[in-house]
């Protein structure tokens, strides 16, 4: 069990850069990281990318120097690789399939679908992004089927993101009552506010068919491999920047500690198939990271 570092060997913005990882888990990484002042968007997945006037002071702080091969392979016998198809897509590589996905909704308002993805591409956005939106609605088809309410609401669902927890939720939803009314029959309308509101307490009855689909999608992330989730972590702390450290201890644990009280945390049974065993070890291993009062992100999911 131990912190490997290889050789900085990878060029990239004017010097070489070293791997950092762990062959135990994913926290005693991050709390390797945080005590030597790593930024926490030097995380990508299963490793730190490290500068190379940081190596030797991290094998002084106890990374073990071993060669790129060996640092490989005692990660993959770990667990903790990801390989790059489970990694979080690119922002420009799903692109084409939510122009697709829109045209298959609403085909003949192709300015209002431009008009949201540039929402969902605001700068500000590190998580809830197009890559969130496009999970959301590949999740939909798991959890499915899914609806076209289900979708537009999907599409919507965080279409206002200015980090204000439930007033969020109400100005999408209030949104989606001015854009959609006239495009899609009224009860349509009402219906699609409704689903976006639910996203906001992540509860609804238990006979919402749709609403489970939205709730379910909108929290798939949660059941991703653990290097996935982590990337879900680092990018929802990133948005929430003006936020010091202890003030996200503080407020990450409490959205752990509700998402963790849900019952259930997914709502359709193929939701259930597919994420809950692990999104409840995902949870889990947060909660452990940020009960030591480590550095955390948060976020209003």
């Amino acid at each position: 069990m131990a912190i490997l570092i290889d050789a900085p060997r990878w060029p990239a913005h004017g010097t070489r850069f070293a791997h950092l990882v762990s062959d135990t888990s994913l926290n005693e990484l991050h709390a390797f990281a945080e005590a030597a002042g790593l930024p926490t968007g030097a995380f990508d997945h299963d490793h730190y990318d490290v500068p190379e006037r940081r190596h030797a002071d991290l094998v002084a702080r106890g990374a073990v120097e071993v060669p790129e091969q060996e640092l490989l392979r005692r990660l993959r016998a770990s667990g903790l690789r990801v390989r790059p198809v489970a990694r979080t897509p690119k922002r420009s590589a799903v692109l084409p399939g939510l122009t697709r996905a829109w045209a298959d909704v609403l085909p003949d308002r192709p300015a209002l679908g431009a008009e949201l993805l540039e929402r969902w591409r605001e700068p500000h956005r590190a998580y809830h992004d197009v890559r969130h939106l496009a999970q959301a609605l590949a999740a939909a088809e798991v959890a499915g089927p899914a609806s076209r309410p289900v979708r537009l609401a999907l599409w919507f669902h965080d279409a206002v993101y200015d980090l204000r927890p439930g007033e969020d939720e109400d100005a999408s939803a209030d949104l989606a009552t001015a854009r959609l009314a006239g495009v899609v029959p009224e009860p349509e309308v009402a219906e699609v506010a409704r689903l976006v509101r639910l996203t906001a307490s992540h509860t609804t009855t238990a006979d919402d068919a749709d609403g489970a689909v939205v709730l379910d999608a909108d929290l798939s992330i949660l059941g991703q491999p653990p290097g996935r989730y982590h990337v879900y972590v680092r990018d929802v702390r990133s948005e929430y920047q003006h936020l010091d450290d202890d003030a996200f201890r503080v407020g990450r644990l409490q959205v752990v500690e509700r998402l963790q009280a849900l019952d259930p945390l997914f709502r359709t049974a193929a939701g259930r198939r597919a994420w809950e065993a692990t999104a409840r070890a995902n949870l889990a291993s947060e909660a452990e990271r940020w009960s030591t009062g480590r550095r955390s992100p948060m976020a209003n999911r």
